[in-house]
C-alpha cells in the first residue's frame, strides 16, 4: 500500500510540473504574440488624438490570409471601418462592435479573433478619441510553436513517469 501512495504521489507531482511548464510556456507565447500590435495600436491612436486623419495614418495594404505582417484597422465610434492596412478577401474585415467598446476606459484590450475559419489573429484594440484602433496578425506561427511545445512536454512528462517506474519497479524487486 505505502508503494502505491509513493507512485500516486510523486506521478501528481510531476503531472502538476509538467502542466504548471506547458501552461506557462504557452501563455508566454501567447501573449507574446500581442507585443507589435499593442505598439502599433497605440502609437496609431496616438497620432489620430493629435489630429491625424485616418487615411494618412494607416497605409499598406496586408492580405491578412497570406500574410504575417501586422496591420491595422481604424473604426469609427459606430463600428464602421474607416481606414484599414490589411484586407481578406478584397474586403476590411470587421470586428465585433463589443470587442471595440471593450477597449474604452483601458489602455489596450486584446483578443483572439477567428474573422474566417481557418484564420486566428492576435488583435488588440484601442480607443482613441473618435476612434477605435484594431491592430491584429496572424497566430499562425505561435500555434505551430504551441503545438511543438505541447509535444516536448508531453514526451518530457511520459518519460518522467516511466523513469519512475522503472525506478518503482527496480525498488520493488530488491526488497
Amino acid at each position: 500500500m505505502r508503494k502505491v501512495v509513493w507512485w500516486l504521489v510523486v506521478t501528481g507531482v510531476i503531472t502538476i510540473t509538467f502542466g504548471t511548464l506547458y501552461v506557462g510556456l504557452q501563455q508566454a507565447l501567447r501573449l507574446g504574440a500581442n507585443d507589435p500590435q499593442m505598439q502599433l495600436a497605440q502609437d496609431t491612436a496616438s497620432q489620430l488624438n493629435k489630429g491625424g486623419f485616418p487615411t494618412q495614418v494607416v497605409t499598406g495594404d496586408v492580405d491578412i490570409a497570406h500574410s504575417a505582417a501586422p496591420f491595422t484597422i481604424i473604426y469609427d465610434k459606430s463600428g464602421t471601418p474607416i481606414a484599414s492596412s490589411g484586407s481578406l478577401n478584397e474586403r476590411v474585415p470587421k470586428i465585433p462592435f463589443g470587442v471595440l467598446k471593450a477597449s474604452e476606459g483601458k489602455p489596450y484590450h486584446f483578443v483572439t479573433w477567428q474573422p474566417q475559419p481557418g484564420i486566428r489573429l492576435a488583435s488588440v484594440t484601442v480607443a482613441a478619441k473618435s476612434y477605435y484602433v484594431t491592430s491584429a496578425r496572424s497566430l499562425y506561427e505561435t500555434e505551430q510553436r504551441t503545438s511543438t511545445l505541447g509535444k516536448v512536454v508531453l514526451t518530457g512528462w511520459l518519460l518522467s513517469l516511466c523513469l519512475i517506474g522503472v525506478a518503482a519497479y527496480w525498488y520493488g524487486a530488491k526488497s
